[in-house]
């Protein structure tokens, strides 16, 4: 029996396992998500020496952290909408090659107003990068894995950040604040390397935007090397819309069509709330860990431990996400709001204390690889990289706020406990969105792709 001249490919999607092929780009994800994280993350541990070495006050290291997610906040929106246009594989290869070379570049900073506009230009690259990654993966494995998948490749970004410590303890006091750089931006262009040799390309993205059959049964070969693909055989998508190819101007409002109306502003105003959280303690925990009486090696060391805390959050997460939803996220920030209020009121002792705050970072970190593994999932093919950037980059606020406002308050005389009072506001927003919008997820998938593109 011949084989049919037209395939569709979204169940070729789902009925497949996670094969030696999938596995390959989850690891390749993996390990530029790892690097990410470090370029990203380091800072918080070098800035006890960057503050030393360029008389940097907190205030004003505040607001270094800050030029950082400002660039990543626009480079979100800048690679989401590139990479619905020319591709998710290019996208993600110039992204992670960008962030190399700059961050390598920041080693060469002599002056605090360097220090900033490299920062800035570097976030671009490194915020631009993730949603794509997560798009990628999305188009490549079963609905059924999804959250799973995403918060896996995101554990990268928790090991690069829980690993910063103990390089920084190792290198900066040999070799200078410049060597975590040196170190971070020559193991990322090398991953940019890998990409360039192993990362392929959407087979959604490229049926969406109608690419040469050639290719697209290409990539059917490398998902499924048994499936025989006849010549001339044309590919589809059954769950697009038939027209709402990537190759159209993207346009806002279509993340705002039908229940999204709803569901886009909840979710981002969850995303920011969670993420104000999540950066003041990734980036302030190693000097407020000082100041609660730890010597700096081992704020760095516990401050590492926590991150690693967090990624056993989104571990625990993942696979409820997959089997009930979006809504399924609100658990852990209604855990955190009473961790955070005991260890803002309750005069513990020094292991007690360190033990919530592992408690803490799990829970409120968890909850945040929750909202990246359920970013993409709202948007079909056409927009998906735009929606998930657009999200992220919307998070931004939060995580630019997070580090400032932080900055401000340490530099204040108010006691360093009692921020995090103030801290469990946060979670309990993002508990009231995220319930909400496990509400709306039902009526969103029911909804025709029509509803959601058109």
């Amino acid at each position: 029996m011949a084989e049919p001249t037209v395939i569709d490919v979204a169940p070729l999607i789902e009925r497949q396992r996670l094969t030696g092929f999938v596995m390959r780009l989850i690891v390749l994800s993996w390990v530029i998500t790892f690097f990410d994280g470090f370029d990203t993350n380091v800072i918080a541990f070098a800035a006890p020496y960057l503050a030393t070495a360029f008389k940097i006050d907190r205030a004003a290291m505040g607001y270094l952290f800050s030029a950082g997610l400002i660039g990543t906040m626009i480079g979100g929106f800048a690679f989401a909408y590139i990479g619905d246009r020319i591709g998710r594989r290019p996208s993600i290869i110039a992204a992670t090659a960008l962030f190399g070379l700059l961050t390598l570049i920041f080693a060469l900073s002599t002056s605090y107003t360097q220090l900033v506009v490299i920062r800035l230009i570097d976030g671009l690259a490194l915020g631009g990068m993730l949603p794509l990654c997560w798009a990628l993966n999305i188009e490549y494995v079963p609905r059924r894995f999804q959250a799973s998948v995403v918060t896996v490749i995101m554990l990268g970004y928790s090991f690069g950040v829980a690993i910063g410590g103990p390089i920084a303890n190792v290198l900066i006091p040999r070799y200078g604040w410049q060597s975590v750089y040196v170190f971070g931006g020559v193991c990322s262009l090398i991953a940019a390397a890998l990409l360039f040799a192993f990362l392929p390309e959407s087979i959604k993205f490229l049926t969406a935007t109608r690419a040469a059959p050639e290719r697209v049964a290409r990539s059917v070969r490398q998902m499924l090397p048994d499936f025989a693909v006849a010549p001339g055989t044309r590919f589809i998508l059954s769950d697009e819309r038939a027209g709402a190819a990537p190759t159209a101007p993207f346009r806002v409002s279509v993340l705002f069509a039908g229940v999204l109306k709803w569901v886009t502003p909840l979710f981002w105003f969850a995303y920011i709330v969670d993420s104000m959280a999540v950066f003041f303690l990734a980036t302030w925990s190693p000097l407020v860990f000082e100041a609660m009486g730890l010597t700096r090696a081992d704020a760095a060391s516990f401050a590492a431990v926590n991150s690693l805390g967090g990624a056993l959050g989104g571990l625990l997460l993942m696979r409820f996400i997959d089997n009930r939803g979006p809504g399924a996220i609100t658990i852990m920030p209604l855990l955190a709001i009473p961790l955070l209020l005991i260890v803002g009121s309750v005069d513990l002792g020094h292991w007690q204390f360190l033990v919530l705050m592992f408690l803490v970072f799990l829970t409120i970190v968890g909850g945040h690889y929750g909202m990246h593994s359920t970013s993409g999932l709202f948007y079909p093919t056409a927009y998906r990289a735009n929606g998930a950037g657009w999200a992220t980059s919307m998070a931004k606020i939060g995580s630019i706020a997070g580090p400032t406002l932080g900055g401000l308050i340490l530099a204040t005389k108010m006691p360093v406990r009692e921020i995090f009072i103030c801290l469990a506001l946060c979670p309990a927003l993002m508990a009231l969105c995220t319930w909400t919008i496990g509400r709306l997820y039902g009526s969103l998938r029911a909804a025709p792709a029509q509803a959601r593109v058109a």
